[in-house]
């Protein structure tokens, strides 16, 4: 762990709209639609189409789970002095660190045609992709912000007070 202090931090975590509660709610309604669709089915003589719907319910609730589950990964942003961190934990838990020297660093914003932007950190042929998960707006932000620190980091503001003319 590095003792410098920090002077950016930034936290990025993927965006989820439903809450655990809303995602158990949305659930339920896909599963009791799936059921009355294999019912009717069913009742209709069709009863092959209930494996397929029973799959179909059980796939959807599988996926559905899966991208709640990523909604615990992280990314964690820490620029000191002399090195930026940047501390990914997955959705298991489990952390990777990554620490880049600040000497050359450069936050990039690289903007494909008709795509979300990549944000990047670049320095002596190493580029480091950060906020995958964040839109196009959040990125800027960020961006922008990192940038600055970068930038107040190389050109200190010294403010002596004996120097100021009264």
């Amino acid at each position: 762990m590095n003792d410098d202090a920090t002077v950016f931090e930034a936290v990025v975590v993927p965006y989820r709209s439903l809450s655990p509660r809303g995602l158990a709610i949305l659930m339920a309604v896909i599963g009791v639609l799936c059921a009355l669709v294999v019912l009717r089915f069913w009742l209709i003589g069709a009863w092959p189409v209930a494996g397929f719907g029973i799959v179909e319910i059980g796939l959807a609730i599988f996926l559905l789970r899966l991208n709640a589950s990523r909604a615990r990964a992280s990314e964690l942003i820490l620029l000191s002095e002399n090195a930026l961190r940047i501390v990914r934990t997955d959705r298991r838990g489990r952390k990777e660190e990554r620490v880049l020297p600040v000497g050359w660093l450069n936050a990039m914003l690289e903007e494909p045609h008709g795509r979300v932007p990549r944000l990047l950190l670049v320095a002596h042929g190493v580029r480091e992709e950060i906020a995958a998960t964040l839109g196009e707006d959040e990125k800027r932000s960020l961006w922008a912000a990192l940038r600055d620190a970068l930038h107040r980091l190389r050109n200190p503001s010294f403010d002596n007070s004996q120097l100021r003319s009264e």
